[in-house]
């Protein structure tokens, strides 16, 4: 039994999505961290840094945070979503860290100063934008001529496909990316997916997206 504490997230999302593809028994705790939650003594006492997602094994008492870290350590506690073959093992990591390194806090930042920012900066929307098509050319890069990142579906799928969704509820499409699009369209009509994208709750609505184009640069 694993204990979760997450919110509708795309980095609390992968790790809803691997537990119901896993089939590992799970409870939730809501933990809003947009609402100040993750900052309570409570859950600084589970994790130090405030934030989501965080995983509690209940068996061994093992706390993980990170999203890909669990994920890691998810995969193998099953033995499942991950290959055992060296050269697909290694560059199942190097894509995981990839996915954190550069994914995520790439996308983020988009967000940030196209939707959430309280002041317009068009140089740093433009760079975000620029740079998340860059990244959209280069997944679908990686996804020439096959299904999966990997050999086969893995955590890398789960790992990136949480800041798709994400991107693509904020509105930035990749839809003129065929081999990325067609992986998205994939993963996302597999059932754990799409069960795992609503719990504990789904993305939350957002202010709308600032234009780019309407802004001087």
């Amino acid at each position: 039994m694993f204990t979760l504490y997450s919110h509708g997230s795309p980095n609390g999302h992968k790790i809803t999505i691997a537990l119901e593809e896993l089939q590992l028994p799970y409870e939730v705790h809501q933990t809003n961290v947009f609402a100040g939650e993750g900052q309570t003594s409570e859950f600084l006492s589970v994790n130090p840094n405030g934030k989501i997602p965080v995983i509690k094994d209940t068996e061994t008492g093992q706390i993980i945070t990170e999203s890909n870290a669990i994920l890691l350590y998810l995969a193998n506690k099953a033995g499942k979503l991950m290959p055992t073959e060296p050269t697909e093992y290694w560059r199942g990591i190097e894509l995981l860290f990839f996915q954190a390194s550069t994914i995520g806090p790439m996308f983020g930042q988009r967000a940030h100063f196209t939707i959430m920012a309280s002041e317009t900066v068009p140089y740093a929307m433009k760079r975000y934008v620029e740079e998340g098509e860059r990244l959209y050319k280069l997944l679908d890069e990686f996804l020439m001529g096959r299904e999966y990142f990997l050999n086969d579906y893995s955590i890398v799928d789960i790992a990136h496909f949480g800041w798709l969704f994400t991107a693509v509820h904020m509105g930035f499409s990749f839809d003129k990316y065929p081999n990325l699009k067609a992986w998205y369209d994939r993963v996302g009509a597999r059932p754990a997916v799409q069960k795992g994208v609503t719990i504990p709750s789904g993305l939350p609505t957002l202010p709308p997206r600032k234009d780019l184009v309407a802004q001087p640069v």
